[in-house]
């Protein structure tokens, strides 16, 4: 992997002496995007195919986002939860129609979202019944209730005991889960792909059965959809794809076209077990947000990016699968939308490092999935100068 510098040691300076060095960083400072490029501060170009870590589906600074955010900040930045302002019950009525018709609660983050949803299972079961089923290599964020409903040991290395409560079942195994479910089990919460653990597509049955276990034993079946929610899938939630309706879902990442925003989405029945006084979020669904998130929407369906979004996976389909037969460290591609995931069977982390000195971003998880979370916007023309980038570094990879 490329350790070179090529940034202002001036930047490089500010953030060794005042930033908390919590992230592993890159020595590239970015100062500009246009869509899928972005530009660092020596003047170089780079083809982005993991904007804003998914956040960017629209790409970097999409027209209709940045002309609701200037308008919006010269009129009202921030008000709190306990008034009323527009914008903030328009959006959560577009999310609800198309979604299954329930409410949005509000906040800034997907951790924040999945809290809350923590929160609604409990608040929604009877007393004593608190545990809540999640799956290996899944990821529900970093604050201390999402990341103990995290199933991956290496985020709880360091900080445990974690949170009591949740209960880990292998993703797609679905007799696991059932064994697991008692009378103090309360929910199951599961990404419907999962992003951070490779773009793990679920088997044939595994969601209809949760949402069968759910019925039967009167649980409340949580999906997790920060990552692959607001159209990433090609639909606009990820559930869709498998005719599967949960009762409470959770959005963040891509939900306000790469402005801070996120939303917990439940029934219309379920809405009121988080009463007034249980949870809150001082910036959550602000008017900053929630002419983003309108953005968003309008944006997506004004332009078509719906379909679209299936059409660029299938040309990714087309140019990443080969490798498959072509390379012994092509494992297995798996694509659903804008959610691509290589899984070598070698370490990625150095192809990260060769793409960008080729100027192509994009991202390794798992120390062996490279994951790509392109933009809705990207060209065909763009697909394919990225994807001769990235075969070539794989092909001279040693």
């Amino acid at each position: 992997m490329s350790t070179s510098t090529s940034m202002s040691p001036a930047t490089l300076e500010l953030f060794e002496r005042y930033v908390v060095p919590n992230y592993g960083r890159f020595p590239v400072s970015l100062v500009r995007g246009e869509g899928s490029w972005v530009w660092d501060d020596q003047g170089k170009r780079y083809l982005d195919f993991f904007p804003g870590w998914g956040c960017n589906l629209l790409g970097h600074c999409p027209p209709a986002v940045v002309e609701a955010v200037q308008e919006q900040v010269a009129k009202l930045i921030h008000v709190p939860n306990t008034w009323h302002f527009e914008s903030q019950g328009q959006w959560a009525k577009l999310l609800s129609e198309r979604s299954f018709g329930g409410k949005a609660f509000f906040c800034n983050s997907g951790a924040e979202a999945n809290e809350a949803a923590i929160k609604l299972v409990r608040l929604h079961t009877p007393a004593g019944r608190y545990k809540i089923i999640t799956f290996r290599g899944g990821f529900h964020g970093r604050t201390f209730g999402a990341v103990s409903a995290t199933a991956q040991p290496k985020y709880h290395e360091g900080i445990e005991p974690m949170l009591p409560g949740f209960d880990y079942a292998p993703f797609g195994d679905l007799e696991a889960a059932r064994k697991l479910i008692d009378d103090k089990t309360a929910g199951i919460l599961v990404e419907p792909i999962q992003g951070e653990g490779g773009i793990r597509i679920p088997p044939a049955g595994f969601l209809e059965g949760l949402r069968q276990l759910a019925d039967e034993h009167e649980l409340l079946l949580v999906f997790d959809e920060v990552q692959a929610g607001c159209g990433r899938t090609g639909e606009w939630f990820a559930y869709q794809n498998f005719g599967v309706t949960p009762d409470v879902m959770t959005l963040a990442k891509s939900v306000c076209g790469g402005v801070a925003g996120a939303a917990m989405l439940t029934t219309a029945e379920i809405a009121p077990s988080l009463r007034p006084g249980m949870h809150a979020a001082t910036f959550g669904g602000n008017p900053i947000a929630a002419r983003a998130g309108i953005a968003t929407i309008e944006t997506i369906e004004r332009e078509g990016l719906l379909a679209r979004a299936k059409q660029i996976g299938d040309r990714f389909a087309t140019r990443l699968a080969p490798l498959v037969d072509e390379l012994d460290i092509a494992k297995e591609l798996r694509v659903q939308g804008l959610m691509i995931g290589l899984e070598l069977t070698v370490d990625g982390t150095s192809v990260v490092g060769d793409c960008m000195d080729k100027g192509l971003l994009l991202n390794c998880t798992q120390g062996n999935v490279i994951r790509l979370l392109p933009a809705m916007t990207l060209t065909d023309e763009q697909v394919d100068e990225g994807c001769d980038i990235l075969v070539d570094v794989l092909r001279n990879l040693k």
